[in-house]
């Protein structure tokens, strides 16, 4: 796929949130073509309830993520510009109302920019160091297989909840159902160009309705593991709009991309 035309995809990018004036969630900068109905939740999800969720992040720049260690936020690639010291993100925690006082809020140091990203290897993933570990929240572990991309998966975030739309400030948590590689690609577009070890599709391909949008980017797909805990497998990249029909949502494959997240982090 061409690289400007993926990018015109991306849940979240920088530039769209800036020509927005509004921050917003779970879904790609939608392309030329009729928005979706709105929706009254996060495209088909439900308000997630205190503590449910306790790893969830909330990015300044108008994106997701999910505590990786107590000082690391994984998030998106394309959510930042490059590897480097950057002290201008601030990330929110421990809270689904963003307009909470009991909000945790830390500043970012260091970004780490996954290297193959943008090209066909894919790698749409980046680490965020914060100024100081957080304490009492929960870090959400990574797949570092394949054995969890399957099944139904839990996505949140505090994103539009229609195409198009406003941030929200309460998180909203939504259930997609997985889509196979060979499935996703058939939906023609920008699906065809899909990278098959590096992304995974998710979404009701045939009516649509639940989706990440606007502002999720970088904010985790999980499931429960063989012990009944979650684990993530997938991080919010890019799409065709919001829960369109034949339009599914496109993930980082999280397991592809584990052990260069693990040594990363290490190095930070």
């Amino acid at each position: 796929m061409d690289i400007k035309r993926r990018f015109s995809l991306l849940k979240k990018t920088l530039i769209a949130v800036a020509a927005a004036g509004t921050l917003a969630a779970l879904a790609t900068a939608p392309p030329a073509a009729a928005a979706q109905p709105p929706s009254t939740d996060v495209v088909g999800g439900t308000r997630a309830a205190q503590g449910e969720f306790p790893w969830m992040v909330r990015l300044s720049m108008g994106c997701g993520g999910a505590l990786y260690t107590p000082q690391i936020v994984l998030t998106a690639a394309h959510c930042v510009s490059r590897t480097g010291a950057n002290t201008s993100i601030t990330a929110t925690l421990g809270v689904v109302d963003l307009q909470s006082g009991s909000a945790k809020k830390v500043k970012s140091t260091y970004v780490h920019r996954s290297p193959t990203y943008p090209t066909s290897t894919g790698g749409d993933w980046a680490l965020i160091k914060l100024a100081s570990p957080v304490t009492g929240i929960a870090t959400l572990p990574i797949a570092t297989t394949t054995a969890y991309n399957n099944g139904t998966f839990t996505v949140a975030g505090w994103g539009a909840a229609s195409e198009g739309g406003a941030q929200q400030r309460y998180l909203l948590k939504a259930n997609v159902p997985f889509v196979s590689d060979s499935t996703c690609k058939a939906q023609g577009g920008s699906y065809a160009d899909l990278i098959d070890s590096a992304e995974i599709c998710a979404g009701n391909v045939n009516s649509g309705g639940v989706d990440t949008c606007q502002g999720d980017s970088g904010g985790p797909m999980f499931r429960r593991d063989a012990n009944n805990a979650w684990i993530q497998v997938g991080i919010v990249s890019w799409g065709e709009g919001c829960a369109r029909a034949h339009a599914p949502g496109v993930y980082a494959e999280v397991s592809t991309f584990a052990t260069a997240i693990k040594n990363a982090a290490a190095g930070l």
